[in-house]
């Protein structure tokens, strides 16, 4: 089956390419450093060309409001043409656990105009929702850094590794279109603020966490079910302490 993945060279996307690959699959890693661009249509038509499946995993390379509002709308206006052109039985597409209670940020607004176009798509389509990745918390870190402090909620949240988000997405291609969407989360929920501070042990960073009920996450007041899944999520394998121990930090730059 020939199966096109949109952000095929990112963190999730090559993960997703791999695994089909590892299937016996023909898999295009569709991304603008492959000469595929969503935005604006470079290679789009020829790389979805014979596909069966699309699998969108792309992000808005910036999460300020309109710039994420625009790629997302264009991008998705551009895919859905190609789809429908190529004769695509099924578009999956990564979306985030909480993107309907977090509408206070403009990029989680993009995000909800993204899946309300892929279901006005006339594409048979499977939306899955992940919690937060493991590899996201340095950067939740860094989103509330300041003067040596980092300044967190203690919310909820029931992070995972990018790796079990990457085995869900390929699952969901190879499976027949949910027409809905399904949840993805790690095995145990944690407070951020905990769990962050316990990165930032592990990587000997002296910023200290406070914990603060005001702290806003990307722009959002959190309370305990903001990002937490419901109770039919598929949890996947990967402990955080295995994580932490066994995936070594991206590179700095």
């Amino acid at each position: 089956m020939k199966i096109v993945v949109i952000g095929g060279t990112g963190l999730i996307g090559s993960k997703v390419v791999d695994i089909l690959k590892g299937k016996g699959h023909e898999v295009i890693a569709a991304a603008p450093n492959t000469g595929v661009n969503t935005i604006t249509g470079e290679g789009l038509d020829a790389a979805i060309a014979g596909a069966q499946v699309v699998v969108d995993v792309a992000n808005s390379p910036s999460f300020e409001d309109k710039a994420a509002m625009d790629f997302f709308q264009t991008a998705g206006k551009n895919l859905t043409a190609a789809e429908v052109k190529a004769g695509v039985a099924h578009h999956v597409a990564l979306s985030v656990v909480g993107t309907d209670r977090l509408q206070a940020s403009g990029y989680f607004r993009a995000k909800q105009a993204q899946e309300s176009q892929i279901k006005a798509s006339p594409i048979p389509y499977t939306l899955i929702h992940a919690t937060q990745f493991f590899e996201f918390l340095r950067s939740i870190a860094q989103s509330g850094s300041n003067s040596g402090e980092v300044r967190l909620p203690h919310a909820l949240f029931q992070p995972m590794a990018a790796q079990d988000v990457a085995s869900a997405v390929a699952e969901a291609a190879v499976t027949a279109p949910a027409n809905g969407t399904i949840e993805v989360a790690g095995p145990k929920s944690f407070p951020i603020d905990e769990l962050v501070g316990r990165v930032l042990a592990f990587d000997k960073d002296p910023r200290r966490i406070v914990a603060d009920p005001e702290a806003l996450y990307f722009g959002v007041r959190l309370d305990d079910g903001s990002l937490m899944p419901g109770g039919n999520a598929r949890l996947g394998g990967t402990e955080f302490d295995w994580w932490l121990t066994h995936v070594p930090p991206p590179p700095k730059r």
